[in-house]
């Protein structure tokens, strides 16, 4: 199982950042698919959300199911847009904001797959840890889907495993 941490980071702006590489032996177009496709996003992404839709676009992220039943979180009712997508750009950049967080993923093609850059912009510090705890359950989910290798764990219970290693001073 990947262990590599991401890093967490304050930005110029004074908002907080996490930034994870990933080395994947797998081409852009199918790790776009890993980052994109609901039914793969629905085994480690925190919500669910149509991610297909063009820049400039509205976005609803709903509850997960796993979420409704660790967490009693419930949608909100009218369904309202929490979101806009800012870039897609198959299979290279996804780009979208989130309740004022930023999520960029960036795909180039190596000589050997291809290397991804995820980066999470967060205006609240204290949620840096968790989050970043969160993204790197979910990208060894990633790994795991674009390996073929079964997913033996749950990345809620490794997300909490992992949060004390993103703790901040």
């Amino acid at each position: 199982m990947e262990t590599s941490r991401g890093t967490v980071y304050a930005t110029e702006d004074g908002r907080v950042a996490i930034r994870f590489v990933r080395l994947f032996g797998h081409p852009p177009e199918k790790v776009w698919q890993a980052i994109t496709d609901p039914e793969r996003l629905a085994a480690w992404f925190p919500a669910v959300v149509d991610l297909t839709r063009a820049a400039g676009k509205e976005l609803f992220f709903g509850v997960t199911d796993e979420q409704r039943r660790r967490y009693g979180i419930t949608d909100d009712p009218d369904a309202k847009p929490n979101g806009r997508m800012l870039r897609n750009e198959p299979p290279n950049v996804l780009e979208y904001e989130w309740l004022g967080e930023i999520l960029s993923w960036e795909i180039v093609g190596t000589a050997d797959g291809c290397r991804l850059v995820f980066t999470n912009v967060l205006s609240d510090r204290d949620a840096a840890g968790p989050a970043a705890a969160g993204w790197e359950a979910g990208l060894q989910v990633v790994a795991a889907q674009l390996d073929g290798t079964p997913i033996t764990w749950d990345p809620f219970t490794r997300a909490e495993h992992l949060a004390p290693e993103y703790e901040l001073p």
